[in-house]
Order: C-alpha cells, then structure tokens, then sequence
C-alpha cells in the first residue's frame, strides 16, 4: 500500500451490507417534509417513478415536484453536506459528485416538461417555521 493512500475499514460483504441498509425512501427528512405539507392541507403523490429523478413529493396540480435531499448524500455546501471521510475519500468523492450530477440532469428534465423544482435539504429542517414558511410560499406560487 503506497503512503496516503485510504483503504475501507471493511471489507466488501460488510460495506455491502451496510450501504444495502441506506433508505431512499421514506427517510425522516422526507417524512418531516410530509408531515408539514400535510399540516398545511396539501394534497401529493410520493415518488412518480414516470416523472424524471423520480421526485420525493410531486403535486401535479401545481406542476410541483420536491426533492428532499441528504447533505452528505447530495453534496450540499453546509457543513455535514461538505464533509468527506477520511476512509475511502476517492470513491465517497467520485459517489457524491455523480449524485450532484444526476440531481442536475433531473432538474433539467423536469423544467423542460414544465414542472417548477424545489429541493429542500436535510440541514433545512433544523428550522421548522421557515421550513413551513417555505412550503407555504411554495403552495401559494
């Protein structure tokens, strides 16, 4: 092994394992999301798999589809979202630059078909009254 160069702290089955249990739907973010836009009396489908990104809530009547996005998972530029790990840098490096990637793509194709795209990030639910705000604004728009 050459100097500086990071290895997994386990091995493959384990990562494997462990990556497996890393929900993609359903996270309580998304159900925080959920919960205020239900609060607010808005009516929405989960995870429109025939829309591009297949967004966490779309509310078709407003043309409205929200994606709830992990800091870390998405690269957000908040403090968790920057964070990169010391084990096994290069492929959390590569893994995170291809979802940001991806998120980009999505957005594109959505406003192409004429949907308005919000992303609400994890490190936004820290506040619930501007997160509520924020929603409210949305259903106004």
């Amino acid at each position: 092994m050459t100097q500086g160069a990071t290895t997994d702290v386990y091995p493959p089955e384990k990562r494997s394992a462990v990556m497996r249990r890393v929900k993609g739907k359903n996270t309580s973010p998304e159900l925080a999301v959920r919960k205020a836009l239900t609060k607010l009396g808005a009516r929405y489908r989960l995870h429109r798999k025939d829309l591009p990104g297949n967004p966490d809530i779309v509310m078709p009547g407003r043309r409205l589809a929200l994606f709830i996005h992990g800091c870390f998972w998405h690269g957000h530029d908040c403090a968790r979202g920057s964070r990169v790990p010391k084990q096994n840098r290069d492929y959390w490096v590569g893994k995170v630059a291809r979802n940001a990637a991806r998120d980009v793509q999505s957005r594109k194709a959505l406003a192409a078909l004429g949907w308005w795209v919000e992303t609400i990030w994890e490190c936004d639910l820290k506040d619930a009254a501007a997160l509520e705000a924020r929603l409210a604004a949305l259903l106004r728009r």
